[in-house]
C-alpha cells in the first residue's frame, strides 16, 4: 500500500511565499517521479511542474521563476512558492509516478488548500 501526503498549505497575502511538502510511503520499490497540479474552483486540474527522480524539472509557465521544486530524500519533493498571487488559489495535489513489485501507477495525495487573499 502507497501513502502520498502532502502539507504546508495555508493563507498568504498577496505577494507573500508558501512551501508545500509532499511525502510517499509505503510499499515502495521505485519513484519514478513526483508532480504537483493545482485545481481552483471552476477550473480543471492543472500542471504545476515535476520533477523526474532522474533530475529533470520542468514548471508550467504560469509559475516558472516564482515556484521551486526541490526533492529532500528519496521520497519527499517541495514546493516553494514565492511571490504569490490571488490567481494562485487553488487546491494543491500531490501526484507520484510509483513502481510496487512489478506495478507502476499513478498515486494520488488527497490535496492542500492554498488562499491568497490579502
Amino acid at each position: 500500500q502507497v501513502q502520498v501526503v502532502e502539507s504546508g498549505g495555508g493563507l498568504v497575502q498577496p505577494g507573500g511565499s508558501l512551501q508545500l511538502s509532499c511525502r510517499a510511503s509505503g510499499s515502495i520499490s521505485n519513484i519514478f517521479g513526483m508532480a504537483w497540479y493545482r485545481q481552483a474552483p471552476g477550473k480543471q486540474r492543472e500542471l504545476v511542474g515535476r520533477i523526474s527522480f532522474g533530475g529533470r524539472i520542468d514548471y508550467a509557465d504560469s509559475v516558472k521563476f516564482r515556484f521551486t521544486i526541490t526533492r529532500d530524500n528519496r521520497n519527499v519533493v517541495y514546493l516553494q512558492m514565492n511571490k504569490l498571487s490571488p490567481e494562485d488559489t487553488a487546491v494543491y495535489y500531490c501526484n507520484a509516478d510509483i513502481q510496487t513489485g512489478s506495478t507502476r501507477a499513478d498515486y494520488w495525495g488527497q490535496g492542500t488548500q492554498v488562499t491568497i487573499s490579502s
